[in-house]
């Protein structure tokens, strides 16, 4: 049996298009993954604007088609056989040589070159008077994580080095020479394209940015900073075009001393950058991505923006990294979904096929509720961050704006509550995702010749990329007291739920409205707590504010899909919020819950549901 492609969908007709019979594929690559992701295009259809998406379908369409083939098909032959680095030639000099299979130089060619995954979000397309908004950018990172979620890497760093450098170039002192590597880093000329990088973690410090020991002086002679010191964990290690933040002389201790530079693999004349390229690390997974160490050694840089401003600069890049890591997130769990939905179509066991069983369709709905609830919340946050950068970019020219300071109020406190709770939540999932996706393949899932051994191992780091789970609960901490992001989002909430009038969805916006007044309630009592108290609870209420705010997202899209007819997204809402807020007895063991199993075909095929099965 080979693999047939299947019908391509705009978003506009998402909700209308013919159930899919997963039966007809063997397994989960050589198909088009836009095509297959009718929840991707739904998320798209609610964030983005309507002319915007129209330009940018038949974008993805074709992404979707390349990565679903060539870059799946390349992924295990690059997993299997990663990059290689030469740190020395054979007269013992510093080369630094980092050597990738031809397979990894298609697919740069294919994402960055042929589809501009970063160009079309900082430079207008040939045919366009405007950037795409950067909720492109994260859709197709998002893609792309369905076959290499290692290559998502360097590509997210090429795009946060971007945005630093749009931000902050002009006011810095080698203006001119920043704005040279901008364009480089968005650009889709094969001869000239880069990739970026950013160098954070210190042996000695980890997530405590703050006890960064890297040193920077100033060279009078050369007109540029040096850099010395040690990064541990630098991933994308060859980057031409790579930020890193040191601590230039007569500045305070932790994190309000730092400085930020780019710090290029090569100089401007030509030689190699005074740093020696030490090994790569032996990692579980993201194979494809070069991870080591780096000894600076007196290496050229240029200062980026001001002096002692470089930890809050690099929040910039870490915001759209963040966001890079949960859509990475969302795309490793949207492909173990469908290379599971595939097996249990063709599987039998016991002489029925494996999604004939009560069990596993239980199974496949909560898998397929979970990558609906993660992404839906991922791409709310990213629409958030987005209208923050596009309102950015109309005031950059103003006189009186500072660099970096929040332009759309309401989008960056939602962006700065939204995205530390987005990369923490869909890490944790698409980790379990992958994992159980292995277990229903048996085990044949544990092994090298099938996709989930490799999910499995991708998933692992992205829990700990961009900051751990408790570094990001202490951010949602400092989000609500600093930002006073909660008013925001509460709002949203409510006026979510206010927006759901279908009296067949009464009972469920009932149970959102009460979490939303426990979960208010909850915010007022930790905010007269003392620390101690309130970093206890962090978790816990970030998975609480995750849980609420994405029921309420999603009740939204069950009311628009009851105005088209189906009851479809309306099942995804109800199963959702019956596993994390409904009170259930005896751990729902005596509930006569049946919606998995009279909604499977609807939330697993995208059958449409005859909305009068949601009543109770």
């Amino acid at each position: 049996m080979t693999n047939q492609q299947p019908a391509d969908h705009s978003t506009a007709d998402w909700s209308t298009a013919d159930p899919i019979e997963y039966g007809q594929y063997q397994d989960s690559s050589g198909v088009n993954y836009w095509s297959l992701d009718r929840v991707l295009q739904r998320e798209l259809d609610a964030v983005m604007d309507p002319d915007t998406l129209s330009w940018a379908c038949p974008r993805l369409r074709s992404f979707g088609k390349q990565v679903g083939t060539i870059v799946a098909e390349h992924a295990p032959v690059i997993d299997e056989h990663g990059p290689e680095l030469q740190t020395y030639d054979r007269r013992g000099e510093v080369i630094n040589d980092v050597q990738y299979r031809p397979e990894q130089l298609e697919n740069e060619q294919i994402t960055y070159c042929d589809h501009g995954i970063v160009a079309d979000s900082f430079t207008p397309p040939a045919d366009r008077d405007d950037p795409l908004p950067l909720t492109h950018n994260l859709a197709m990172q998002y893609l792309l994580s369905y076959a290499d979620p290692g290559f998502d890497c360097p590509v997210a760093m090429t795009a946060g080095v971007a945005l630093v450098l749009e931000k902050f170039a002009d006011v810095s002192p080698n203006s001119g020479r920043l704005w040279e590597y901008y364009d480089r880093l968005t650009s889709t000329a094969p001869d000239e394209q880069i990739e970026g990088a950013m160098f954070l973690t210190e042996k000695q410090g980890g997530s405590d940015v703050g006890a960064n020991e890297t040193t920077a002086t100033y060279d009078d002679e050369a007109g540029v900073w040096r850099l010395t010191g040690e990064k541990w964990f630098c991933s994308n290690i060859d980057a031409e075009g790579t930020l890193a933040l040191a601590r230039t002389p007569g500045s305070p201790e932790g994190t309000d001393g730092l400085s930020m530079f780019l710090v290029p693999h090569t100089t401007e004349n030509g030689a190699l950058n005074e740093q020696v390229y030490r090994r790569l690390k032996d990692k579980l997974g993201t194979i494809s991505v070069p991870t080591g160490e780096v000894e600076l050694d007196g290496a050229e840089a240029y200062l980026v923006g001001t002096e002692t401003e470089g930890f809050r600069q690099m929040a910039e890049m870490l915001n759209l990294e963040r966001l890079s890591n949960a859509v990475a997130s969302c795309g490793i769990m949207g492909r173990a979904l469908l290379e599971s939905k595939i097996h249990a179509a063709n599987r039998e066991a016991f002489g029925t096929a494996l999604d004939d069983h009560p069990l596993m369709q239980v199974d496949l709905v909560d898998m397929a509720v979970d990558h609906e609830a993660a992404t839906a919340f991922v791409f709310d946050a990213a629409a958030a961050f987005a209208r923050r950068e596009e309102a950015a970019r109309d005031v950059r020219g103003d006189s009186d704006h500072t660099p970096g300071d929040p332009v759309d109020e309401e989008a960056y406190q939602l962006m700065r509550l939204l995205t530390p709770i987005a990369k923490a939540r869909t890490a944790r999932m698409a980790v379990d995702t992958a994992s159980y996706a292995m277990e229903i393949r048996g085990g044949d899932g544990y092994v090298r010749d099938y996709v989930t051994h490799q999910l499995f191992r991708d998933a692992q780091v992205l829990p700990i990329w961009e900051g751990t789970e408790n570094i990001l609960s202490l951010d949602v901490l400092r989000a609500l007291e600093r930002e006073r992001a909660h008013g925001p989002a509460l709002a949203r909430i409510d006026g979510r739920l206010e927006a759901v009038t279908d009296d067949r969805l009464a009972d469920d916006v009932e149970v959102v409205r009460a979490a939303s007044h426990d979960l208010g309630e909850t915010l007022a009592a930790l905010a007269t707590a003392d620390d101690e108290y309130a970093q206890r609870a962090a978790k816990e209420l970030l998975q609480f504010i995750f849980e609420t705010y994405t029921a309420a997202l999603l009740l939204k899209r069950a009311q628009s899909g009851l105005d088209k007819g189906t009851a479809r997204e309306a099942a995804v809402a109800r199963r959702f919020i019956d596993r994390h807020l409904r009170n259930r007895t005896a751990g729902g063991i005596a509930d006569d819950d049946r919606l998995p199993l009279d909604a499977f075909q609807a939330i697993v095929r995208f059958e449409p549901l005859d909305p009068e099965r949601l009543r109770r």
